[in-house]
């Protein structure tokens, strides 16, 4: 896979890890090595060519794209094995006329050519504008710029209103994985857009979980919340005490399916090490003392929140992050946990990953 390591190429790994694909970083550019780059592909099932340029002067851009798809041609033309699928992240620009479209278009063409000379089948995936979890604001997608500004208690503004075809980035890892995806494209202005997520950050910064009734709202819900890890993570809760007890709420949410269980865990003890492409989970802390541990994938920073039941506190797991609840006290611990779907043992979007 070329763009490995950026915002598409993320998303696209945590659909393969999923179906227990490993995945071989191909380097393009200046960090191109022909004889690395065609070991990387010998033998592979499928070649993903996700690596363009799209902010730069326009010479960069037609020449970056370019570039990137006649070193991709030349390792499939050495590898003693080349792939029999290779894939194209295209753009629903390269019919427009521009020069990032027009490159676009020419290096569709070239990896094309290469994956005839090699017997390969070629699959080239148009894609629209893609938006999803830790896209880069004023890059990647105005939805990250909007909801980075938001978590930020900043105001967007709308400059130039128009309509957007947007597709969120795990749809869009399916279709480059060859998988049918879960949901489509989604047609929204961009004032729309701005308003959907302004009301998302509205309830969200109450501690609840705004209406998420339908995959788009989700997925936009999932994509700003992966911006508030760090300041709305714990979520207070609100202990209410006398002499019959105390009672604090768990959680409310504003539309969509929802499911509540249980647990108890024993001192020393871990629940999870796994994570979710698409699935929203609350872990709340009810009685004793727990560590709640969250890690990004494919990096090694992790996040530790400590929570007991005297302080109740709730937290979200992100998407595309593995977590796990250790019971770090003497007593067992009390945990509720929430999701916003209906567990289906047959689609769980639980993997496995230790934190």
């Amino acid at each position: 896979m070329t763009g490995a390591n950026g915002f598409l190429g993320w998303h696209t790994k945590l659909a393969l890890q999923e179906q227990g694909v490993k995945v071989q970083g191909l380097a393009v550019g200046q960090g191109f090595d022909l004889e690395s780059a065609s070991s990387a592909i010998d033998g592979a099932t499928r070649a993903i060519h996700i690596a363009g340029v799209n902010r730069a002067d326009e010479s960069e851009v037609r020449d970056g794209n370019i570039r990137f798809a006649e070193q991709l041609a030349e390792a499939l033309h050495r590898a003693p094995t080349p792939p029999p699928v290779v894939v194209y992240a295209n753009s629903t620009q390269s019919t427009n006329g521009s020069v990032y479209g027009e490159a676009k278009k020419r290096a569709a063409e070239i990896i094309a050519e290469a994956a005839s000379d090699v017997g390969a089948e070629f699959h080239n995936v148009v894609l629209p504008n893609l938006f999803g979890e830790h896209g880069r604001p004023f890059y990647n997608a105005v939805t990250a710029t909007f909801s980075h500004l938001l978590a930020r208690g900043e105001t967007p503004t709308v400059d130039a209103d128009k309509e957007l075809v947007l597709l969120h980035a795990q749809n869009a890892a399916d279709l480059l994985t060859g998988r049918e995806p879960t949901g489509g494209e989604v047609r929204e202005s961009v004032s729309g857009l701005l308003a959907r997520l302004e009301t998302i950050s509205r309830v969200y910064a109450a501690g609840e979980i705004p209406d998420v009734s339908d995959g788009f709202q989700r997925d936009l819900f999932n994509t700003y919340r992966s911006y508030t890890i760090e300041s709305l993570t714990p979520i207070a809760l609100t202990r209410h005490a006398d002499a019959r007890g105390s009672f604090f709420e768990i959680l409310r949410s504003h539309g969509g399916h929802g499911q509540s269980s249980f647990s108890t865990t024993a001192p020393g003890i871990s629940r999870g090490d796994h994570f979710h492409r698409r699935k929203i989970e609350r872990f709340t802390v009810l009685s004793g003392a727990a560590t709640i541990s969250l890690r990004k994938l494919f990096t090694d920073r992790v996040y530790d929140f400590v929570l007991d039941g005297e302080h109740p506190g709730a937290v979200d797991m992100p998407t595309g992050w593995s977590h796990k609840i250790t019971n770090t006290g003497v007593d067992t611990l009390y945990t509720s946990f929430w999701t916003n779907d209906l567990f289906d043992p047959e689609n769980p979007d639980t993997i496995a990953e230790a934190v």
